[in-house]
């Protein structure tokens, strides 16, 4: 089993930054992909970013492309998500999710979520 705990999120003013942590534990062999997701109030779970444990190669969806940054520490096993630029329709919450192929940005292709962290940005 793998266990995912998410921390960081919070409100705060479009324009400002926020980093969300996933820490991952557990049997994580199985398990070279990273990604996260998000989910707003009477949204389906949208893909954000995702990355390789291994090669360390990234994937991002359009949306947050430039203004996102999703990076990882395997010495901490902790995923991380920088968010700069942040736009109220950036409002949601944040999954961290965990899988085996990074380049997969449906949530069903991932075995493992995270309870989730709000981040809520205002106009």
């Amino acid at each position: 089993q793998v266990q995912l705990v998410e921390s960081g999120g919070g409100l705060l003013q479009a324009g400002g930054s926020l980093r969300l942590s996933c820490a991952v534990s557990g049997r994580t062999f199985s398990t070279d992909a990273m990604a996260w997701f998000r989910q707003a109030p009477g949204k389906e779970r949208e893909f954000v970013a995702a990355i390789s444990w291994s090669s360390g190669s990234t994937y991002y969806a359009d949306s947050v492309k430039g203004r996102f940054t999703i990076s990882r520490d395997n010495a901490k096993k902790t995923v991380y998500l920088q968010m700069n630029s942040l736009k109220p329709e950036d409002t949601a919450v944040y999954y961290c999710a965990g899988g085996p192929y990074y380049k997969s940005n449906h949530a069903y292709e991932y075995d493992y979520w995270g309870q989730g962290t709000q981040v809520t940005v205002s106009s």
